[in-house]
């Protein structure tokens, strides 16, 4: 068989697609439900569905549930066509995408339960850890024997943003993981004390980096000039952003222990890092308003271009917010605040949320042979998902600054003016109120999403027939 007859596997894109709306519904739905124990504490649940249970079940959910299975789904989807080879192993590939989804199932199972090595983002006890290592291995075997085995010589730079992920997430995950057994369902980090606490907040603040950075950067740096058919603005730009931002982004981790027993040289280390992140950041992020601009009239009605262009401008924002937080003065004000809460969330449900929409919209139509079953209720999609983030990165702004402002307030004498947590709890309530109103905005636009593409879906005559290569190539020659 010629290549020009061989077929792409986009079986398995689809498959992670479909992944991506099953863990997108579980983990939304499981936030909506703790931000609002935070203002009605009845429906802390206990001792399963109480907050300490479920909010690790939301971030492993929502970060290594459905922003994983997108960029699983677009990973493979764009090395098959900037490589012009179909993915170098089927078998590997349907293995990984079965070994991944058991994973985060028994991490919806034992989360609940309290099992936990009580890490951000390192939850999951040491049995998963392993089954990870699996899966990652044969991901990574995969796909570097897809790369190695191209036809088209050149990398185009989506490419080295995912690259990048795949070499540094083995090598934060392990070393942060590394820890002794002594039970079946216990373990103990072999790290203690502050250091402990460093190789954790190099690993967190790098999960951030390499697993909700890096590779939708590589997505946005295939699909938006993919989609307007128009080149990106500046190629050498894209890779001044990459060499920098790979090199500034893994020292930043200390910025997260301000005014701890970490040394005071590697705090202002990691707070140096940070400021200097702003440059690369901001670079990328006006690589890709430039480029959006060859296209202005388009984004009055194409919902898809919509939610890219709000999804480059939270991360503009969000790297903005992020180094100045790390700055002693202001971290000393918003640290374990509310602020830190919705700055958080302005990336992941701005950046990482309107671009996992964006590829879904631009992956389904193409994937499964068919047209958008409704661009309307995309365009529903994108305003009210649009209104819940700025209800709740706005109502969180306040909250935060309230919050941190009424711990540090003193009276006359010099002591605590509000020494009652409870009294400062009750002064936040309305603004998380409307915390919890934005998430549920949010997740009625993934629910119009996940109706919109099952009726895509069932106008295919395909079901999940693949794309032939001769399509894919002249993508590829676009590109």
């Amino acid at each position: 068989m010629s290549s020009f007859e061989q077929k792409y596997n986009d079986g398995i894109v689809k498959g992670f697609l479909l992944s991506a709306l099953v863990w997108g519904i579980a983990s939304m739905l499981v936030g909506v439900w703790i931000a609002f124990q935070m203002v009605y504490p009845e429906l802390n649940i206990g001792p399963y569905f109480t907050f300490g249970r479920l909010r690790p079940l939301h971030t492993n959910a929502a970060i290594f549930g459905f922003a994983l299975s997108i960029i699983f789904a677009t990973g493979y989807h764009t090395v098959q066509r900037l490589c012009r080879v179909r993915i170098w192993s089927d078998k590997l590939a349907n293995l990984h995408l079965v070994l991944y989804n058991l994973t985060i199932i028994l991490a919806a199972i034992t989360l609940p339960l309290g099992l936990s090595q009580s890490k951000e983002y390192a939850e999951l006890e040491w049995p998963l850890d392993l089954l990870i290592v699996v899966w990652f291995v044969i991901f990574i075997v995969n796909y570097f024997g897809t790369i190695f085995t191209r036809e088209e010589k050149q990398l185009y730079v989506a490419l080295w943003f995912y690259i990048a992920s795949w070499v540094t997430i083995p090598i934060l995950f392990i070393v942060n993981n590394l820890s002794i057994p002594v039970s079946w369902i216990k373990s103990y980090s072999v790290f203690a004390g502050v250091f402990d606490a460093n190789i954790q907040w190099w690993y967190g603040h790098n999960a951030v980096a390499f697993v909700l950075t890096t590779p939708f950067l590589g997505l946005m740096y295939y699909y938006l000039p993919k989609h307007i058919k128009q080149p990106i603005y500046s190629h050498r730009l894209s890779i001044i952003h990459f060499w920098s931002l790979i090199f500034i982004y893994i020292w930043a981790g200390p910025h997260h222990l301000l005014y701890t027993p970490l040394p005071d040289w590697l705090q202002t280390t990691g707070m140096v890092f940070s400021i200097m992140l702003w440059m690369p950041s901001w670079g990328g992020m006006l690589n890709g308003f430039l480029t959006l601009t060859q296209a202005k009239e388009k984004i009055k009605t194409d919902a898809t271009l919509k939610m890219m262009l709000v999804g480059v401008t939270f991360y503009g924002m969000s790297t903005f917010e992020g180094p100045l937080l790390s700055i002693r003065s202001v971290s000393g004000l918003g640290h374990n605040t509310d602020w830190i809460i919705g700055h958080v969330h302005g990336g992941t449900l701005g950046w990482v949320g309107m671009m996992s929409f964006a590829a879904i919209y631009y992956l389904v139509p193409r994937i499964w042979n068919t047209n958008l079953y409704s661009e309307r209720l995309a365009n529903f999609h994108f305003w009210v998902a649009t209104l819940g983030i700025l209800l709740y990165i706005v109502s969180m702004w306040v909250s935060g600054i309230t919050e941190g402002s009424m711990w540090r307030a003193i009276d006359s004498t010099g002591a605590l003016k509000y020494p009652n947590w409870v009294q400062i709890t009750e002064t936040l309530k309305p603004y998380r109120l409307f915390r919890g109103i934005g998430g549920a905005l949010y997740f009625v636009g993934l629910i119009t999403m996940i109706y919109n593409v099952i009726r895509t879906i069932r106008t295919s005559g395909d079901g999940f027939k693949e794309i032939d290569l001769r399509v894919g190539l002249k993508e590829a020659k676009a590109q």
